[in-house]
Order: C-alpha cells, then structure tokens, then sequence
C-alpha cells in the first residue's frame, strides 16, 4: 500500500479463507476468528504494515471478489495469481 488509507476486513468475505490461509493471517493471529468485520483507521493499517513488515505478524491474506467481466468464473487457470492478495 503506498497511500495509507483505512481498512475494513470482513473475513466472511474472503474468497481465501481456510484453516491454512486463516492460521496465517494477522487479523487471526491478533484478534482470534472475528465474528464480525473489523474496521481498522489510517495509523492502525500503518501500524500493521510496519509490524508484517519486520516479521512481527504475518501479513493480512484476505481477499475479496470482485465483478470482473474478463474472468470466467469457471475458468481456474487464473487461481494460480495471488498477486491480488493484499
């Protein structure tokens, strides 16, 4: 993230989520499973990178599905790409 902006994690959202992805992740690692969406503000996703960054706390794995017209939903090839994951 190159602008610092606030984040909110809905973990029921995650088209990842999974013991092995959950297990690894630092909204898992910090907070337990949350049983609702966590909002986090500017300093706090800074505060996160900074930890994540140093190899405090595993990095957030969540990742949302977005509508994207040029990807068949049928189509696995592109389940290999975790670029997205943030």
């Amino acid at each position: 993230m190159d602008k610092t902006e606030s984040l909110v994690v809905d973990c029921g959202r995650c088209v990842v989520r999974s013991f092995s992805a959950c297990q690894d992740c630092f909204v898992t690692v910090l907070l337990g499973a949350p049983s609702q969406e966590q909002e986090f503000d500017a300093d706090e996703v800074s505060a996160i990178q900074a930890l994540s960054d140093a190899g405090m706390v595993p990095p957030l794995r969540l990742v949302v599905a977005t509508e994207s017209p040029e990807v068949d939903p049928r189509d696995m090839t592109h389940m290999d790409d975790f670029s997205h994951v943030v």
